[in-house]
């Protein structure tokens, strides 16, 4: 008997909407250069949340490939370049391509509310 395992990678397809302000966002070019793309994005608890695509550290062993969802450290800064909303992390920038339906612009504009007061963020032990 052979010794198999059944993995399961899970993941998200992006729609044809997706793709295409994928594809806006890459021809639109960015003060620095974007990590990764993310559609379906939100911000919950200073943490941005949504399906990647295009991460630049992308490896061979399906770590950050397109499709799968991330979720980033503590999102430092939100700003509009041109059409579209980057966040800024420690290590990354993250340009969203699309927001999760009902809730995503909802949680930016909750989150532009709290960011301007005090900054509580996450101890790095539990990022």
């Amino acid at each position: 008997m052979l010794n198999a395992a059944d993995v399961n990678f899970h993941g998200k397809r992006h729609t044809g909407f997706d793709l295409t302000r994928i594809i806006k966002a890459q021809a639109q070019g960015f003060d620095e250069s974007a990590t990764a793309y993310l559609c379906g994005a939100f911000i919950k608890a200073r943490a941005g949340i949504g399906v990647m695509f295009g991460h630049n550290r992308k490896d061979k062993y399906g770590q950050f490939d397109d499709g799968h969802l991330i979720r980033t450290s503590d999102v430092l800064k939100v700003e509009r370049e041109g059409r579209l909303w980057v966040l800024t992390t420690v290590n990354s920038r993250y340009v969203v391509a699309t927001f999760q339906r009902d809730n995503g612009r909802a949680s930016l504009r909750e989150f532009l509310r709290l960011s301007q007061g005090l900054h509580h963020f996450t101890p790095p032990v539990l990022q």
